[in-house]
């Protein structure tokens, strides 16, 4: 897979649990590569980030608690 489009139909076949996992998978990639980069805009402190986790429509079913691990 190359393109965009292609990984996007890809992620559409997965199962929930298979989205959750990548879902994680992409979190933990993006904070490794901006950690490398200066900060341009304010960050949300662990507080604000667990709020935002709590009042989300959306739930993780099985890595619920392992998204907040990961944010503590």
């Amino acid at each position: 897979m190359s393109t965009l489009l292609e990984i996007e139909a890809a992620t559409e076949a997965l199962p929930p649990e298979q989205k959750e996992e990548l879902l994680l998978f992409l979190a933990k990639r993006l904070r490794a590569v901006a950690a490398d980069k200066p900060h341009s805009r304010r960050q949300m402190t662990h507080v604000e980030v667990l709020a935002a986790i709590e009042s989300s429509p959306i739930r993780f079913m099985s890595n619920w608690d392992a998204l907040k691990e990961e944010v503590r």
